[in-house]
C-alpha cells in the first residue's frame, strides 16, 4: 500500500467523509421527521389524505433511489426548482427515506394495544396527549431495531449521491483513483469509512434501545 498517495489525498478524502456524513444526517433526521408526520396523518387523516399518503409510499418505495434522484436533479430545473448537487442529495434522502420511515412507525402505532388507547380516550385525554405520553413511549422499543436498521442502509445509499457530483467520499475516491490508477488501496479505505459507520450507527442504535428499555422499566 502506497502511503504516500493518502498522505496526498487524505484531506480530500477526510473532506468527502465530511460531505457523507452530512448528507446522511441531515437527509435521514429530514426523512425521520417527514416519515413521523406521514404516520400520523395516515393514522389520523380522512380517507382522501390517506389514499394520497398511501400513493406516495407506494410510488416511492417502488422505484429506485437513482432515478428519483436523477428526477429531481435533472428534472426539477423544469419545474424551476434548481438544487445545487449537494441540495438535491439531501433532498432526495428525506424524499427517500420518508416513506420507509413512516412504515416503521406506523407499525409501531398498530403495536400499542387498543385498548389503552381506547381507555385513555374514555377519560377524555386528547389525541395529542394519548400519542405523548401512552403511544410513543411503548412504541419506541420495539421500533429501534428496524429504525437503527434502515439508518445502516442509508448510510451505504450515500455512495449514489456521487452520480450527480456530490463531493462525498466514494466521488473522491473515485477521483483518486482516476488520476492515481491505483484502485484497490483507495477503494479498501473506502469500505472502511463506510464500515465504520456502519458500526457506529449500530453501536448508536443498540444505546438509544437500552436507555429506552430502562426508562420504561422505572416508569
Amino acid at each position: 500500500m502506497e502511503l504516500d498517495l493518502f498522505v496526498r489525498y487524505g484531506p480530500a478524502l477526510i473532506r468527502g467523509f465530511g460531505v457523507t456524513i452530512l448528507c446522511w444526517a441531515a437527509g435521514s433526521l429530514g426523512g425521520l421527521v417527514l416519515g413521523f408526520v406521514i404516520a400520523c396523518l395516515y393514522r389520523w387523516s380522512i380517507a382522501p389524505v390517506r389514499w394520497v399518503i398511501y400513493a406516495y409510499v407506494e410510488v416511492i418505495r417502488g422505484t429506485p433511489f437513482m432515478i428519483q434522484l436523477f428526477i429531481l436533479y435533472y428534472g426539477g430545473p423544469y419545474l424551476g426548482l434548481v438544487l445545487s448537487p449537494l441540495q438535491a442529495g439531501i433532498l432526495s434522502f428525506v424524499v427517500y427515506g420518508s416513506p420507509y420511515f413512516s412504515e416503521i412507525f406506523r407499525s409501531g402505532f398498530n403495536a400499542v394495544p387498543k385498548g389503552q388507547v381506547e381507555a385513555a380516550r374514555c377519560v377524555g385525554l386528547s389525541e395529542v396527549t394519548i400519542l405523548r405520553r401512552i403511544v410513543l413511549p411503548q412504541m419506541l422499543v420495539p421500533i429501534t431495531p428496524p429504525l437503527t436498521n434502515f439508518f445502516i442502509i442509508l448510510t451505504k445509499e450515500t455512495a449514489i449521491l456521487s452520480v450527480v457530483t456530490v463531493p462525498e467520499l466514494l466521488y473522491e475516491t473515485q477521483t483518486m483513483a482516476a488520476e492515481t490508477f491505483t484502485y484497490v488501496e483507495p477503494f479498501l479505505v473506502l469500505s472502511l469509512f463506510y464500515w465504520l459507520m456502519v458500526i457506529g450507527t449500530n453501536w448508536l442504535g443498540g444505546r438509544v434501545e437500552a436507555r429506552v428499555t430502562r426508562h420504561l422499566k422505572r416508569a
